[in-house]
């Protein structure tokens, strides 16, 4: 089983609260009581911003939360308890004017009193207010209940949502102007970028780069995207046939253009794939294919010089000197394979594939086929094997957390992405809202019961052998997500084919050795195949900034992914280490949340508001 060692504080159960059920059971049945309660606790708490004065925030003593984005950190952080949170506030508050701060949302059903948990209840309610010469904030709260009668904060979240002089060219504020035989020119004109470099460069041309081009055309700023393939969409054209998403539909939103309401839960990744090119003409976004970067060079004065050549056409080469900003949007790993070190590899000599190179399974009809791996996409592969009468075995270095689609996934979205009809930007920010120290415990209790839901279906898999955990700290697929990017997974029928055996399975012994026909384990057992596909994950992104950028540059730059000790990702979304260079990665959904916050970002800096020294730098000891 995975660790279950954690160093972050206790849920606030009712126990730990010394409250009772009966205490609060006429603020969870009367939402007039909850919102009385709403009321008094952000009469205390706005004055607090408006005035500066930290006493009367209200919070929580013992664990609370703080969670920012932008807004007084400028960063993402997040501050565990009452003094670290008053110190960051009373040290952010006076640089800033805070004013028109609001209750909003008193009217929906996400305001008020909720109870995840038989012995937790909390109190949920959304607020705005304005940063004077910034933006607009909006910030969600929870409040607990105290042993004398009165709720504290046991979390808040507080998120940059706009610029005040700089709002996005959306609904009222789109063009009005009609275009009469002018827009074709423009366009070619847009996309030629002759007259002056790109603000931005984005290399890659999947859903990370073009979300964030998006998102900066929707302020206003240039962005160049270039992608190494004949088309946008190539990258999931590109990966073998049977790849499908795991996460549904509702999950998945771009932004600006959500998936028609005929999109089918759970999208063949080819269909994906036209999407992306759909979605890049649909909001003109200026994308060269067939191009790639080949070196990006920073410059003195903090801009960028970037050379790009024509993918097959080596002849043809640009370059734009005084780029501002670099973003990589090369995916995990920067597509580059992660390899194991395996001795005696070469001694076999059957085909080696790393799974980013599989395509399908007739490639490999009447041939014996062992996949090094156990996680999404070792369960695609080998499902995909199965379903075309390929002899293939699992090989299972270590425990899978595995989840059924229903009711496991669904019970991790419900009530977010689940079609229920709540609106994907309020989901998204409640999701964020959550800081992930506290969805640890608060995930690792969800996991708890879902066993007993998936219990058949883990029977079945270790009936077989299979071995099973329930992710990094116990939390499901949350932490192993945000921390590795994978380690799990999300059962979409590879589970079954291995429990009837039709997916073999060997995990009883560690590889030793390869001989021509096979490979050598260290029990002295041999597993005869024709075929390796390590489907073992994704190499250190920074490799890829490396090699474009220099080589010394990796040593300056942030680690890429993984939770810091706050539990925010490293690297991603935020400064990078290096003036103008960023990393945007993610799955459909964290691309579009956390792409707005990028561009902002971008934008504030070129519009002059930016000031680094407002950014709290302050990291003490969790």
């Amino acid at each position: 089983m995975a660790t279950t060692e954690s160093k972050t504080p206790p849920l606030p159960t009712l126990n730990l609260l010394n409250v009772t059920l009966d205490d609060v059971r006429s603020v969870l049945s009367s939402r007039e009581q909850a919102l009385s309660v709403i009321k008094t606790w952000f009469a205390s708490f706005s004055d607090a911003l408006v005035s500066k004065d930290i006493e009367k925030l209200g919070l929580y003593e013992a664990a609370s939360f703080w969670r920012d984005a932008l807004c007084f950190s400028w960063d993402f952080r997040t501050f565990v308890g009452k003094e670290r949170i008053s110190k960051f506030i009373a040290t952010q508050i006076k640089m800033m004017n805070i004013e028109d701060v609001k209750l909003k949302d008193l009217e929906v059903p996400w305001t008020g009193a909720f109870q995840p948990h038989e012995d937790i209840v909390w109190v949920q309610g959304y607020f705005t207010f304005s940063i004077l010469g910034l933006g607009n904030v909006d910030g969600v709260f929870r409040l607990v209940p105290s042993q004398e009668g009165s709720w504290k904060a046991h979390s808040i979240f507080t998120s940059l949502s706009s610029l005040h002089e700089f709002p996005e060219l959306k609904g009222p504020l789109r063009n009005t102007q009609p275009n009469h035989g002018l827009w074709s020119y423009q366009r070619a004109k847009e996309i030629s970028f002759e007259d002056a470099p790109p603000t931005v460069l984005c290399i890659g041309g999947g859903q990370s780069g073009l979300v964030v081009a998006a998102r900066l055309k929707a302020l206003g700023v240039s962005c160049l995207v270039v992608e190494k393939n004949k088309r946008v969409g190539d990258n999931w054209r590109g990966r073998y046939e049977s790849l499908c998403l795991h996460d549904p539909v509702w999950y998945d939103h771009m932004p600006y253009l959500p998936f028609p309401e005929t999109w089918p839960v759970f999208a063949p990744a080819g269909k994906l794939a036209d999407w992306l090119e759909a979605y890049t003409s649909i909001m003109e976004l200026s994308v060269w294919t067939s191009s790639k970067v080949t070196t990006a060079t920073p410059k003195e004065d903090g801009t960028w010089t970037v050379d790009i050549e024509a993918v097959g056409n080596e002849g043809r080469k640009r370059t734009f000197s005084g780029v501002k900003h670099v973003v990589f949007a090369t995916g995990m790993g920067a597509g580059l394979p992660k390899m194991p070190d395996l001795p005696g590899l070469s001694d076999f000599k059957g085909q080696v594939l790393h799974s980013s190179q599989y395509q399908k399974a007739e490639d490999h009809k009447g041939k014996k086929v062992l996949v090094v791996g156990a996680c999404t996409s070792a369960h695609d592969i080998c499902s995909d094997y199965v379903q075309h009468g390929v002899d293939v075995t699992m090989y299972q270095r270590s425990s899978t957390y595995v989840i059924s689609i229903d009711p496991g996934l669904k019970t991790f979205f419900a009530g977010l992405y689940d079609g229920t009809g709540l609106p994907t930007d309020v989901a998204d920010l409640m999701n964020i809202s959550f800081p992930t120290l506290f969805m640890e415990r608060f995930a690792a209790r969800q996991v708890l019961q879902l066993e007993e839901k998936d219990k058949e279906l883990h029977d079945s898999l270790r009936a077989r052998g299979f071995r099973l955990n329930r992710g990094l700290m116990d939390a499901g697929p949350l932490l192993s997500a945000l921390s590795r990017a994978g380690g799990y997974y999300i059962d979409v029928g590879g589970s079954k084919l291995i429990a009837e055996g039709k997916i073999k399975l060997k995990n009883d012994a560690q590889i030793s050795g390869f001989r021509p026909n096979g490979v050598i384990f260290d029990d002295g057992s041999f597993l005869e195949a024709d075929v390796l596909i390590f489907a073992t994950g994704y190499a250190d992104p920074r490799t890829l900034v490396q090699t474009i950028c220099s080589p010394e540059i990796k040593d300056k730059i942030n680690p890429i992914w993984g939770l810091d000790q706050e539990g925010e990702l490293k690297g991603v979304y935020r400064d990078l280490g290096v003036k103008g260079l960023w990393y945007m990665a993610g799955n459909l959904c964290l691309c579009r949340i956390y792409s707005k916050y990028l561009a902002l970002q971008i934008k504030a800096m070129e519009e002059g508001l930016w000031d680094e020294k407002k950014i709290y730098s302050e990291t003490p000891e969790m």
